[in-house]
């Protein structure tokens, strides 16, 4: 019993934290529709506990998995794929950061400060790792995106906690980082081989660079014309183009039909959460009634979406199909 225990713990895989980005992103969602819609504040409030027990569950087991097998941590770690989903562990603690602050500034600010220093560590990290490593084409997926891309995601709160050079710097790090990596994964996708059918969820990480950094752009315009923001060409730009990759993988569902459940799955989660609260930002700066009706949809389809993929998890998770030997 024990050496099964064991070996399940040497099997935790990293991206189980993409769990937490999903539920933390429906939290946030449900915190602003209870502002910009009046949905009730009890929803989330019990969330955000699940999703942050969650990740201390998460977090205690994967040292655990540090402490016992410090060579399969090495190896995710030296992964050209797996590697891109360390940073989910900074975003996680990014995320609580925003969740939080409707209840505890100082924990809020405590997270959002380590969340940040720990995400440019992993951006730098990663960028050094794929200049020094020959890659392959078949090695570029959507989950590039996480660890880079994942900078617009420190803005939202860096307006509060820090001054705004910080939050421009971070912003520019993952917008820049956006346009080439989607070109670079557009290109495998088109001219190379597939994504393995396991992985085509993460072409739902597409939305997600274009949903926070449409909330990302409206809070730092914000903060330096003192509170006051008419949304602008760019900001239009950048929530449109979002749109756009939702409607294509919503388009694409029979595709996405076909897919065996895997923890990937999880990718669906976070960018539908994260275009849901673009959208329902939007509708604040613009009054629209289009806007209404969309983000009212979104709300729908993200908290459908979540409870399937999280009623799969826990099958899956009864039946030992999660933490195994790949």
């Amino acid at each position: 019993m024990d050496n099964t225990n064991h070996s399940r713990l040497a099997h935790f895989p990293i991206p189980l934290f993409a769990v937490v980005m999903g539920i933390m992103g429906l939290v946030i969602v449900y915190q602003k529709a209870s502002h910009a819609f009046g949905f009730s504040s009890i929803i989330a409030s019990i969330m955000v506990v699940f999703g942050i027990g969650i990740f201390i569950v998460f977090g205690m087991l994967y040292v655990a998995k540090l402490i016992k097998y410090p060579d399969e941590v090495k190896k995710e770690f030296n992964h050209p794929i797996r590697l891109n989903f360390f940073p989910a562990i900074s975003i996680c603690l990014l995320l609580i950061s925003i969740a939080l602050s409707e209840y505890s500034e100082l924990a809020s600010m405590v997270l959002w400060y380590i969340g940040a220093i720990l995400h440019l560590f992993f951006t730098l990290y990663v960028i050094r790792y794929w200049i020094v490593n020959n890659l392959a084409i078949e090695h570029s997926n959507p989950a590039w995106f996480i660890p880079i891309v994942g900078n617009v995601i420190v803005p939202i709160m860096g307006v509060n906690y820090a001054n705004s050079e910080i939050s421009i710097f971070f912003f520019s790090i993952g917008m820049f980082f956006w346009f080439v990596l989607f070109t670079i994964i557009l290109n495998r996708i088109i001219f190379h081989h597939q994504l393995a059918a396991k992985f085509l969820p993460t072409l739902f990480i597409f939305i997600a660079p274009a949903g926070v950094g449409f909330l990302s752009y409206v809070k730092i315009m914000t903060s330096l014309n003192n509170g006051v923001f008419t949304l602008d060409l760019f900001g239009h730009f950048i929530y449109d183009i979002g749109f756009f990759f939702t409607l294509l993988l919503l388009f694409m569902f029979r595709e996405f039909m076909k897919v065996s459940f895997a923890i990937t799955w999880w990718a669906y989660t976070f960018p539908l959460a994260a275009i849901t609260l673009a959208t329902i930002l939007r509708y604040e700066l613009t009054s629209s009634y289009t806007t209404y009706i969309i983000a009212h949809i979104l709300i729908a389809v993200t908290t459908f979406v979540v409870a399937i993929v999280a009623y799969k998890s826990i099958k899956a998770a009864l039946n030992k199909e999660i933490c195994i030997k790949e």
